[in-house]
């Protein structure tokens, strides 16, 4: 009886050693799981860079004939704007400023009746747009907008008659815009996209003095009415802040 009590004492400190010494083993530590990827979202601001081409057609009026040219181009510049996602949903609204330059310089000459030789030399040296626009987020990271609003140009002309140089005139001109896009967020914080937009700034009237007194036009004065219509072509890179936050 004595023997079998020890042998049953034995095995009960056998056992708690045992258990002591796992207890006293590391343990292994659980698996970290990262959390998801917060989710897409255009809700947030921009400033990006852009180039392309433009396309210009304009014409002057001078009631004793019309000179109209084409004209294509280079644009580059800038623009700034914010985006906002509606929660739980793909449309996006906005607004953007875009400042571009031109090398847009193209001239044109007819004869009047009189035979005078008249030449105008056309320059478009910059477009400013200010848009407002709605788009469509048809994949992750994937944008379809179209934009619309008020754009200025600086417009300037020369003139010669006969040989005589009439001088210039320079005017911003305003006008209206609207064109569309499609934009795509490549990485967290930028992304790029490619549009088209069309210019129209209607008609204007502009003069220049005939400092010659040539007589051909009355009052030494030369009044015509300019009409501009643009295109262009751009691609651009934008760098966000406020990407991969929920939408507010």
């Amino acid at each position: 009886m004595q023997k079998r009590s020890l042998m049953l004492l034995a095995a009960a400190i056998g056992l708690a050693a045992s258990q002591a010494s796992a207890a006293d083993l590391p343990r292994k530590a659980p698996v970290y799981t990262p959390p998801p990827p917060p989710p897409i979202t255009w809700t947030g601001c921009y400033l990006g860079a852009n180039v392309g081409g433009v396309f210009s057609n304009r014409s002057a009026d001078f009631g004793i004939g019309t000179i109209s040219a084409d004209n294509s181009g280079f644009a580059g510049g800038g623009q700034i704007g914010c985006d906002y996602q509606f929660a739980g949903s793909g449309w996006v609204i906005g607004f953007r400023n875009m400042f571009d330059g031109t090398s847009l310089n193209r001239g044109g000459t007819f004869i009047n009746g009189a035979g005078d030789v008249v030449t105008v030399d056309f320059r478009n040296n910059w477009f400013d747009a200010l848009t407002g626009r709605l788009g469509y987020a048809f994949a992750p990271g994937w944008l379809l907008y179209g934009q619309g609003g008020v754009v200025w140009a600086k417009n300037s002309v020369d003139v010669t008659i006969n040989g005589f140089d009439f001088g210039g005139a320079s005017r911003t001109r305003t006008g209206w815009t609207a064109g569309g896009g499609v934009e795509w967020m490549f990485t967290r914080g930028w992304s790029a996209f490619l549009e088209g937009n069309y210019y129209d700034f209607g008609s204007n009237t502009f003069s220049v003095t005939d400092t010659t007194a040539s007589g051909v036009c009355p009052g030494n004065v030369c009044a015509f009415d300019a009409k501009q219509t643009a295109a262009s072509v751009l691609v651009g890179l934008n760098y966000r802040w406020g990407w991969g936050k929920a939408p507010y």
